[in-house]
């Protein structure tokens, strides 16, 4: 009977172990530093139609999902890059062209940037979630949505 109270107070012992979790940590440097690379990189790079501006904080596996005009919109990086190449730039279009960050959340080494992009006669609703691999913040999924 004492060995098995004894082994009850281990297992406890070690389940309550088990249910501490590391602190969740946010950085206003971080969140700083994600604004920086949307209004910098990200909205300029599609404004300009910078493809290699794009494909620096993007990471290679990401996946771009969404509705355009209510149509299914699902690429790879290789997929909206060389849809990038290929069409007229915003800036050459001289249509208005917008990039607004509504908001950013950052917990550890994950993050989400709601934003806004108005270009062509589209306006796009877009969450993208960032991730700080080696030290650098990165795109790793685009989601997307005409509003308009």
């Amino acid at each position: 009977m004492k060995q098995l109270v004894f082994i009850a107070l281990l297992l406890l012992q070690y389940s309550g172990e088990a249910q501490i979790q590391k602190k969740m940590e946010t950085s206003k440097e971080d969140s700083l530093i994600i604004s920086r690379i949307l209004e910098s990189e990200y909205f300029n790079g599609i404004y300009n139609g910078g493809v290699e501006q794009l494909r620096d904080i993007y990471h290679p596996g990401i996946l771009l999902w969404g509705d355009v005009k209510g149509q299914p919109y699902a690429k790879t990086l290789t997929e909206y890059l060389d849809g990038v190449a290929h069409r007229q730039s915003p800036k050459a279009s001289g249509k208005p062209f917008q990039g607004e960050v509504l908001d950013i959340r950052v917990t550890n080494s994950i993050a989400i940037a709601e934003v806004r992009v108005r270009m062509y006669d589209f306006l796009y609703h877009e969450y993208l979630s960032f991730h700080k691999i080696g030290g650098k913040w990165l795109l790793v999924n685009k989601m997307i949505t005409d509003v308009l």
